[in-house]
């Protein structure tokens, strides 16, 4: 069988690709047909994230073990692109560049038989050109649900005031 994905930059212009690749493939290969079709040298850090419909990011699966044996990790030559995406799961995303954060959606977009005379993977269609740098990417903090934390260090002391900080200014 062959996956035919869209992966969509995540940028304002349209830039896309679509590839053609056989399900027994590892996601280490998608990841090279990406790399090679968007133009990168394919040198730097890369992962996959299991996604949901609303593109929520998910497990991680790394290119190279970084873990140093602490934790199991998912790597992308162990795992065929069938044991990641079905009908039921057709999104994940990419990120190349971990100092650039160049961001792509993965989208399985059907699922056929194997093409006689045809080599896989498969660069079907081409939109958009590559930018020169990377979207700028705006990092939001995470609520931690309360103003507890908001006058954390509000303790109505002057630290000027050496009298009143209850230590000898001269210890040593």
């Amino acid at each position: 069988m062959v996956y035919r994905f869209r992966v969509v930059l995540d940028t304002v212009e349209d830039v896309f690709r679509d590839i053609e690749i056989l399900k027994t493939n590892s996601l280490e290969d998608l990841h090279n047909v990406i790399t090679q079709s968007f133009g990168f040298d394919g040198t730097e850090m890369a992962s996959f994230y299991v996604s949901d419909d609303e593109w929520s990011q998910g497990e991680e699966i790394v290119l190279f073990d970084m873990s140093e044996g602490v934790s199991k990790v998912r790597m992308m030559n162990e795992t065929a692109i069938e044991d990641v995406f079905s009908q039921s799961n057709t999104k994940m995303i990419y990120v190349y560049d971990f100092l650039s954060m160049w961001t792509f959606y993965v989208e399985l977009a059907d699922i056929s038989e194997q093409a006689e005379g045809v080599d896989y993977p498969n660069l079907m269609y081409v939109h958009g050109q590559l930018p020169d740098s990377p979207p700028d990417r705006e990092f939001e903090a995470e609520d931690l649900g309360g103003d507890e934390y908001e006058n954390e260090f509000q303790d109505d002391l002057d630290i000027d005031d050496y009298d009143n900080l209850d230590f000898d200014e001269n210890w040593n």
